[in-house]
């Protein structure tokens, strides 16, 4: 039976590489010169003590990323209040570019097997923007996309999970989850829903699980 069963994935760092894997492609974007953004996030921690903080919950992913924004402004010489700002102006133009290609496959062959595709984001519009979604490759795949930018229920709030469900009309145990934020995962596991914790430095394994798990 087709749609019987779903993929939900977070978005940035799950469907898109890291903010952290594309420096080079920012600092292109930016005209900076190359190496001027150093911090490695989860590629490596221990040139981002702000990573090890947001990790370890004593400040939350938006107030890294506003922090990071502010401090990429200011090489700019200019003031960066919002996260959008950031995205927008160091990925927007050419999306393709920070499509994971581990991602392309899974969604193909997700959409291949006749399954249903979801995406449950935080701040999908918010950061990325309305005319980035809509030239993303492969966004026209996805049945449902459920994003806090409006429904203001952030993961790991019990709400979000339960929105995506409704609007996929499907039993949680017929859905597989998959999130790179720890925090996001458990609030999947404290709803009982299948899930993957998404290893950022290990995509093809962490989306090999998670099509497993989907019986593919």
């Amino acid at each position: 039976m087709t749609g019987d069963r779903a993929l939900i994935l977070d978005f940035g760092g799950v469907v898109t590489r890291t903010l952290f894997e594309t420096h080079d492609i920012t600092e292109g974007a930016l005209g900076l010169p190359a190496g001027s953004l150093t911090w490695r996030g989860p590629f490596d921690p221990a040139t981002d003590p702000l990573w090890v903080a947001m990790q370890n919950r004593e400040i939350t992913e938006r107030d890294y990323w506003h922090s990071r924004t502010k401090e990429v402004g200011e090489l700019l010489g200019e003031n960066w209040d919002e996260m959008q700002t950031f995205v927008r102006r160091a990925r927007g133009a050419e999306p393709e570019l920070v499509l994971r290609p581990e991602a392309r496959d899974a969604i193909l062959q997700v959409k291949a097997a006749g399954l249903k595709l979801a995406i449950l984001s935080n701040e999908l519009d918010l950061f990325y923007g309305v005319e980035f979604r809509k030239r993303f490759p492969l966004i026209a795949h996805f049945d449902v996309i459920v994003d806090a930018s409006y429904t203001n229920i952030l993961k790991p709030d019990p709400r979000a999970y339960e929105l995506v469900l409704t609007e996929l009309a499907l039993p949680r145990e017929a859905c597989v989850f998959v999130d790179d934020q720890k925090k996001n995962i458990q609030g999947a596991e404290a709803v009982r829903l299948p899930c993957v914790h998404f290893d950022v430095t290990r995509p093809a394994e962490s989306y090999a699980r998670a099509l497993a798990m989907l019986g593919l």
